[in-house]
């Protein structure tokens, strides 16, 4: 066999053997790994994916998986939010009830995972992996507060059907007026921005298990998961630059991605063709599935994202507590503060416009 004259490694970069200096921040150190391979030249990619879509004006949404949040990363999303490079949230309801530990002083600790659970249990300890948490001191009394919310703002709780937005944005600005640390919570900076904040489930968290308390109690509230599929179809469809960073797989990724099969395959939206742009960290294996979508690739067949385009999509595999940070530090460090969108105060308007382009694609 000939071979071939030129190569086809001819344009790529060269690799040339990394050197830290001393002081290097972590910024300069994501784009040094740029140049290397494996895993850190994903992660640079990541980066500097998130770095353009904020620069580039997209809308940019937050799926929040897995207990980062209890873990204490929730003060990251504070800083994103505050800096208005996150425009939507969506998150397990269980994250944004752990959050409000913090934004009313309520302990949690850092502990080890090697223990006796049998003890803790006896003990009236709970833990999540190395993370304590006291039943009595922070569950009991953090339900309290949940059961307080919904009593003292049922008036404008049970005036209409409930979408997740709406209950957390209520919940986040009334945090910001009682709670004594509300500067630790990012419901409370989301409500303060405007950012819709979305639960994936209506079901599978604290939040609704003291709802369901609170309906034996007299207090029964209608929430409507409908309204939450509409609403964030909506305001998926009104952005013409979308992009979704996702912490995790499961059903926050599931929900912010069905925004685009809703809108095209649901609604009848033809031309609608997802999001243009997308960052994933997840340790999921795509083989059997557990990716919720599996690769960007699969999703771009369900009509989630545009074009299965490595420079606009990138899945890093890893454990979001590692690179989340070093994600979020490049973007703080590298991007320019953004007017927030404030979604939340334009929610009504979107959804009249979908239900326009849906209504006339339904006509003809």
């Amino acid at each position: 066999m000939t071979l071939p004259e030129l190569s086809r490694f001819g344009n790529a970069p060269d690799i040339v053997p990394l050197t830290i200096r001393p002081g290097t921040g972590v910024p300069e150190f994501i784009d040094l790994l740029g140049g290397s391979c494996f895993e850190a030249r994903v992660l640079a990619r990541g980066a500097r994916l998130w770095r353009s879509m904020i620069d580039d004006g997209a809308s940019t949404w937050l799926g929040i998986a897995g207990a980062g949040i209890a873990g204490g990363l929730g003060g990251l999303v504070v800083q994103l939010l505050r800096n208005g490079f996150i425009d939507v949230v969506c998150t397990t309801g269980a994250q944004a009830y752990h959050d409000l530990h913090f934004a009313f002083g309520l302990p949690v600790k850092a502990v080890s995972p090697i223990a006796d659970d049998d003890e803790l249990r006896r003990s009236g300890d709970t833990r999540i992996y190395d993370i304590g948490i006291r039943e009595k001191e922070t569950l009991e009394a953090q339900d309290d507060i949940i059961c307080r919310f919904i009593r003292e703002n049922y008036s404008d709780l049970s005036s209409s059907p409930l979408s997740s937005p709406r209950f957390m944005k209520l919940l986040g600005d009334w945090t910001a007026a009682v709670a004594p640390h509300p500067e630790y919570s990012f419901v409370a900076a989301a409500a303060a921005a405007a950012v819709p904040v979305f639960w994936d489930s209506f079901t599978n968290h604290s939040i609704a298990l003291n709802s369901a308390r609170m309906e034996t109690e007299g207090f029964p509230l209608a929430y409507s998961p409908h309204a939450d599929i509409l609403l964030s179809a909506a305001l998926a469809f009104a952005e013409p630059e979308l992009g979704f960073v996702e912490l995790g797989g499961g059903g926050p990724k599931n929900f912010i991605q069905q925004t685009g099969p809703t809108i095209s395959q649901i609604l009848g939206v033809k031309d609608y063709d997802g999001a243009s742009r997308g960052l994933q960290i997840s340790t999921a294996n795509v083989r059997e599935g557990s990716l919720s979508s599996c690769t960007f690739g699969e999703a771009v067949t369900w009509g989630k994202y545009r074009a299965d385009d490595d420079a606009k999509l990138v899945q890093l595999w890893g454990e979001y507590s590692i690179l989340f940070p070093l994600l979020a530090a490049y973007v703080l460090d590298r991007c320019e503060p953004r007017t927030p969108r404030r979604l939340y105060d334009r929610m009504d308007s979107c959804l009249a416009g979908l239900e326009a382009a849906a209504g006339k694609r339904s006509a003809t």
